[in-house]
């Protein structure tokens, strides 16, 4: 039934191509316009033409549900936010403003929403010192000048879509960490690597991820390895390979399209 459903579809792809070939490659030898015929494929094109657009609005779908949940976390934070710290009166709402509230144990975090707010608990400012409370204030300014949390929605909209594919599982791990990665790196510019590694200790040291149990934040002594071990400093060799390929990733669906084209020419 789905086969057949995606007949239609990649029938009018197929009419909408053969009304467009002939003005694009109207100057080309005939060779080269037939080598870009779209037929109206077997069984094999018409199943995968439904599979990559169910895929396509499954994905759809999953990216809204994880923005809907998002935002009535969100919500529901900013919410509970509000109790614990509710505005001054005659106070403005600003999204820049730090906000401290009453905790035992020592964090900080960035609540993204309508109104964002920069949030650390009382036990960070007892436990940590003032160049390290300025430093973990740089880490999670990272996150929200880097929208960070668009991202992880991303991949967890990915995960929870596709549960049968590790690799998406995978993928929202990773991105998780690179995404804490990235703000070490923005905050030790400016504050230092010794500073971040510092407080990273300090903020988790309770938590039990030093120990050899493995926990949920198993990433952060990694991240206090990377900071204190010297930079990487890739050599100039590298570097000018690296731009290189980065400059010719752009060229390549480029060169896959004009594959059919070079192939005609050669047999002509």
């Amino acid at each position: 039934m789905g086969v057949a459903g995606g007949t239609p579809l990649w029938g009018s792809a197929a009419a909408a191509w053969a009304a467009v070939r002939g003005p694009v490659f109207a100057p080309a030898p005939d060779g080269v316009v037939e080598a870009y015929a779209l037929g109206g494929g077997g069984s094999w094109a018409v199943a995968t033409a439904v599979a990559l657009a169910c895929g396509g609005l499954w994905t759809g779908a999953m990216l809204t549900r994880e923005i809907v949940r998002a935002r009535r976390q969100w919500q529901r934070r900013h919410a509970e936010l509000r109790l614990r710290a509710p505005l001054l009166p005659g106070e403005e709402p600003d999204g820049d403003r730090l906000v401290v509230v009453e905790g035992d144990r020592p964090d900080a975090w960035w609540l993204p929403g309508p109104e964002p707010r920069l949030v650390i608990t009382t036990a960070a400012l007892r436990r940590l010192e003032e160049r390290q409370v300025d430093a973990v204030v740089a880490h999670e300014q990272g996150h929200a000048r880097a929208r960070h949390h668009w991202l992880l929605h991303c991949s967890a909209a990915l995960a929870g879509g596709f549960p049968r594919v590790p690799v998406f599982a995978a993928f929202q791990d990773e991105m998780h960490r690179l995404v804490e990665l990235a703000a070490d790196d923005t905050a030790s510019r400016r504050h230092g690597r010794l500073t971040i590694a510092l407080a990273l200790v300090g903020l988790n040291e309770d938590r039990g991820v030093f120990g050899p149990c493995p926990t949920p934040e198993g990433h952060v002594p990694q991240r206090v390895d990377r900071l204190l071990a010297p930079p990487r400093r890739l050599s100039p060799a590298r570097r000018l390979w690296l731009t290189a390929c980065a400059a010719l990733v752009p060229a390549v669906p480029v060169l896959v399209a004009f594959v059919p084209a070079l192939r005609a020419l050669g047999r002509s």
